[in-house]
């Protein structure tokens, strides 16, 4: 009976609208009431929830890249896109795609991306000619890649919700030929429609223009590989590679590039702590909402369940992958991560997959349902930017779904493609 109140009283709040962290906080009270559980111990597992060193890297990532939101980096980065691949045909669409792999590298979040180089792509496009449908497509299919790419504040979510077992320096790792072979795929695909709807190409750089466009972007690259840099190596855990991105971003934005006012540290620090506490506040609930459902042993349930329908590796991973897709298209990634997470990564773990493979194999899945609708974030966002239907950025978001889904299976079916990196450096 329990289960079904759990279960039941949740889908019927998120039916009616309201708020997933909300939600879960709700139902985990009416349950715990329902089974004589006192208040202070669910209030208990919320706290401890968020009671984690490692959790700390998230508002610093989250200030990080509001930081370089803010000075000028996505305008540099895509400055250095154009003049290396803007001379091919559609040129601007690779150069979109190139720019947020570099951002997803510094920001971490596909809607932080979606809205700092789609905001200057998107009209840029429109202006030499591209259709507004496929601007807005190529924009947002590319913002997934911070999902991906390191540093990304959902691995350090899903980290958590497995247990705290699993090393988020080798979730970074693990996500790094992923994340550029999911970019390399979006891009042949713009390259591919760009061609045969014969859109323009820009003209070739002079050594001298690319050799000045990089030296205006490194300052904000070197963000990224000193977070990555610094992991790799030992020196700092990722929670300090986060607090010295923070202080690099600082004076990269607000001392070196001086385009912006030190007032401005101000809606940064606002937007920081309006995203922070959504963020926390989830995560809470979700771990009162998981420490139930493991009480109840749902999970346990799931998997006999799923079990005893095949023990077919190969099926098993292709389910999970479709239950994983679905709930992309009703839910956003953060829940999605702390719901599903001790509920699958079990399951998954018991045909032999790696946990940190899961968790690349998790992000992609979620990267896909950031441009699904009805709930895609990052579509909603390209969508208002490039004032286009919702219904016709999808119908020119299909090529680029195909290209997501095709290097989701391989990166699901060859492990070595997440782990190689990761393998280096145990």
């Amino acid at each position: 009976m329990a289960v079904a109140t759990l279960i039941g009283l949740f889908l019927f709040l998120l039916i009616f609208g309201v708020p997933v962290a909300l939600a879960m906080g709700l139902t985990s009270i009416i349950v715990a009431f329902q089974l004589d559980i006192p208040l202070s111990v669910l209030v208990q597992r919320m706290v401890a929830g968020i009671n984690s060193f490692s959790l700390l890297a998230i508002p610093f990532f989250i200030l990080a890249g509001e930081i370089m939101n803010s000075g000028g980096i996505s305008k540099r980065l895509i400055r250095l896109s154009d003049v290396i691949v803007g001379r091919f045909r559609g040129g601007l669409g690779i150069v979109n795609v190139n720019t947020s792999m570099l951002f997803g590298g510094i920001s971490g979040s596909a809607l932080a991306d979606a809205s700092s180089v789609g905001s200057i792509m998107i009209p840029m496009m429109k202006k030499k000619g591209y259709d507004t449908d496929y601007s807005v497509a190529v924009t947002v299919s590319g913002a997934t890649q911070g999902i991906v790419i390191p540093p990304s504040h959902n691995m350090i979510i899903y980290a958590l919700a497995a247990g705290g077992g699993i090393s988020i320096s080798s979730l970074f790792l693990a996500g790094i030929i992923p994340g550029i072979l999911l970019g390399i795929g979006l891009m042949v695909t713009a390259y591919i429609i760009a061609v045969k709807r014969k859109y323009p190409a820009e003209k070739p750089s002079s050594f001298k223009e690319v050799g000045i466009a990089l030296k205006e972007a490194v300052p904000g690259l070197l963000t990224g590989l000193i977070i990555i840099g610094g992991i790799m190596t030992g020196i700092f855990t990722v929670t300090e590679s986060a607090a010295i991105a923070v202080a690099y971003a600082f004076l990269i934005s607000f001392v070196f590039n001086k385009e912006v006012k030190i007032s401005m540290i101000i809606p940064v620090l606002s937007r920081t702590f309006k995203t922070l506490a959504l963020v926390l506040f989830l995560i809470a609930t979700s771990s009162g909402f998981a420490w139930l459902l493991a009480l109840l042993r749902v999970p346990k349930l799931v998997s006999e369940s799923l079990l005893s329908l095949t023990d077919n590796p190969f099926l098993i991973t292709l389910i999970i992958i479709v239950i994983l897709l679905f709930l992309g298209t009703i839910l956003d990634v953060a829940p999605i991560i702390l719901i599903t997470t001790p509920i699958l990564l079990p399951i998954a773990t018991s045909i032999g997959m790696d946990p940190v493979h899961y968790g690349i194999l998790m992000m992609i899945c979620m990267a896909i349902g950031l441009v699904t609708p009805p709930v895609g974030g990052a579509l909603f966002v390209g969508s208002a930017i490039g004032k286009v239907p919702v219904e016709n950025v999808v119908k020119a978001l299909l090529p680029f779904y195909l290209s997501m889904i095709v290097v989701l299976l391989l990166v699901a079916f060859i492990p070595h493609l997440s782990m190689f990196i990761p393998n280096l450096f145990q």
